[in-house]
């Protein structure tokens, strides 16, 4: 179960999620006087910090740390926390609210194409609107109604023909590379269902019955990183915790599992903005 704090930097209020961390048994050792091979278990001798693009602070800590040490911890650090919290809002706010607009630029498996928005009198036959990828970028062809719509409503009608178009992309290439997948994850017996729903600061999750919930914005991403939010989830049916065993499990299947993450969360912003 994730715990909670806070604490205060100056007039800044922070709020932070505590992991627990159990102890393991990483090696083997043989005593001198028995050939006995004995575990031998450790535990993890730190508090760690890290602060997300998201502007989540998340602590790992032993299971055994008491709330004073973790406090500790986080105030010692407390100025490092708060300037990375402000260089990752900075990041933000550079990020602009997309018009849905010609020139604009938008992904797909972690490319960019620059977006046409076709509305004039050669499309005026056409009985519906249509997105297709073409030559480096993303069209949208306007029907003739279509065409006749303010800017505002304009906008609005061409957002959801890029998410519905997303969406479909997202619905095949989810279920292929679940296929290309699964073999890795020999835990699961069945192959799991995959639901799509937009998230605004989480890629995917695991339901209780193992089936999983991807975010479509995830389509945008290179197919490594979808790869990657396939597996995490995966693995969450074996341990639905943020565990020792789930990070072994995890590392087991995707070794570079961290690099293809900091990918991931270094892009996020652009991948979710809409």
């Amino acid at each position: 179960m994730t715990e909670n704090g806070v604490f205060y930097y100056g007039q800044y209020k922070i709020d932070y999620e505590v992991v627990r961390k159990e102890a393991t048994y990483k090696e083997k050792i043989k005593k001198p006087e028995s050939d006995k091979l004995i575990a031998k278990k450790t535990k993890p001798r730190k508090v760690v910090i890290k602060v997300h693009p998201d502007q989540r602070v998340v602590v790992t800590a032993p299971i055994d740390a008491i709330d004073e040490m973790i406090h500790d911890a986080m105030m010692k650090r407390a100025r490092w926390i708060w300037q990375n919290l402000q260089d990752f809002a900075k990041r933000k706010d550079h990020v602009l609210p997309k018009r849905y607009v010609s020139g604009e630029t938008q992904f797909y498996l972690g490319r960019r194409y620059v977006l046409k928005v076709i509305a004039d009198a050669k499309t005026s036959d056409k009985i519906n609107s249509t997105v297709k990828l073409s030559r480096g970028k993303l069209y949208v062809e306007l029907s003739q109604s279509d065409s006749e719509l303010d800017a505002e409503k304009r906008a609005v009608l061409v957002k959801s023909l890029i998410d519905e178009w997303y969406k479909n992309k997202f619905r095949s290439i989810s279920r292929e590379r679940l296929e290309a997948l699964i073999y890795k994850a020999s835990w699961v017996k069945n192959s799991p269902s995959v639901k799509l729903m937009t998230m605004k600061k989480q890629w995917g999750s695991c339901s209780a019955k193992g089936n999983l919930i991807l975010n479509p914005h995830l389509v945008k991403a290179p197919k490594e990183c979808i790869d990657y939010v396939i597996l995490h989830e995966l693995c969450h049916i074996a341990e639905h915790n943020h565990s020792e065993h789930f990070w072994r499990l995890l590392t087991q299947v995707m070794p570079n599992w961290k690099e293809v993450k900091a990918r991931l969360d270094e892009m996020a912003e652009l991948y979710l903005n809409e």
